[in-house]
């Protein structure tokens, strides 16, 4: 029996412009395409321009009329980060939706940025929370909703204070899990700060299950020369419908958290079929490693100084 694919109604979006990353491949095509044919302007900053270029005409395929963009970015380098911000401030169109969907998974050995950085805090934190801080005049005059997309890993180990970088004892995957649980701080805090300062922003997370994405896919330039056998057995569960999504349905969740009316600020969402890891999008309850206000306090100052970008200060109370 065929399974019944899960989906949203998107409301129209005409006249908005959406931002979002790691929008070529992966959760990220369809949930571009998703904004596009509701009817926003949808800006996709990339790394691999022949890639985007790609997408846009695979989008374009099935929406002739859609409006997309390329912009350049890498978010393993603050400098193509803050480069971005200059060029989507300097064009002055307020932002209305961002979505932080980019990122990498587990390379073999230990890497680093541009900057010095764990490839992985890098790029999946580091590098978005920059990327908000540059942006942040056009996310308040849109009075955006701006959704991170985390993984089911941010509900696994922990940040790992004492050695954020991972020197001395590197974990590829304790590592990916420690980017994700700092992203989903981050998300949290933006909209506390958001609402304790009146910036207008509302700011959720979400996550996108389990699906067949190229995140354990072979990757040359992360010393990755094959498919991983996780990537492999979940491309074979998700053609016969078992525990996982496919990439369609796990661009549902981040979809819902960034245009639904009924998706709020300082919320999680994610699939709420079995073990949270496919199904329609649905709220769910915040990982317990997201829940310290404390720590959400903690990894926001790291980041400003770690990134040398800063935000309004604010007086934040956390219940």
């Amino acid at each position: 029996m065929a399974r019944t694919a899960p989906d949203i109604t998107v409301p129209r979006l005409a006249g908005k412009l959406a931002v979002v990353t790691g929008a070529s491949d992966g959760v990220g095509l369809p949930l571009a395409a998703r904004l596009a044919a509701a009817g926003a302007e949808v800006v996709m900053p990339v790394r691999n321009r022949r890639k985007g270029e790609a997408a846009i005409a695979k989008i374009k395929e099935r929406h002739p009329g859609a409006a997309l963009s390329l912009r350049d970015l890498d978010l393993s380098s603050l400098t193509s980060v803050a480069a971005l911000g200059e060029t989507l401030r300097g064009e002055n169109r307020p932002i209305h939706i961002l979505v932080g969907n980019a990122g990498v998974m587990t390379p073999p050995e230990r890497q680093t940025t541009a900057d010095g950085f764990e490839l992985q805090f890098g790029s999946n934190h580091l590098g978005h929370f920059a990327l908000v801080a540059h942006l942040l005049p056009l996310l308040r005059a849109g009075r955006a909703r701006v959704t991170s997309q985390l993984s089911v890993a941010a509900n696994e180990n922990a940040v790992n204070w004492d050695d954020l970088n991972w020197e001395r004892s590197y974990s590829g995957r304790r590592a990916y899990s420690q980017s994700k649980i700092a992203f989903g701080l981050f998300g949290l805090e933006l909209d506390r700060r958001s609402r304790a300062g009146n910036w207008g922003i509302t700011s959720n997370i979400s996550h996108p299950g389990v699906a067949p994405t190229n995140l354990l896919a072979a990757r040359p330039e992360l010393g990755r020369t094959k498919d991983t056998a996780g990537v492999r057995l979940v491309r074979a569960l998700s053609r016969i419908g078992i525990l996982t999504g496919t990439i369609d349905s796990a661009a549902l969740p981040a979809l819902l958290a960034a245009t639904s009316p009924d998706a709020h600020g300082g919320r999680f969402y994610g699939p709420k079929g079995f073990g949270n890891l496919s199904g329609a999008p649905a709220e769910q309850a915040v990982y317990s490693r997201l829940r310290s206000g404390d720590d959400a306090r903690r990894i926001w100052e790291v980041s400003e100084k770690l990134t040398g970008t800063s935000f309004p200060a604010v007086r934040v109370t956390v219940p």
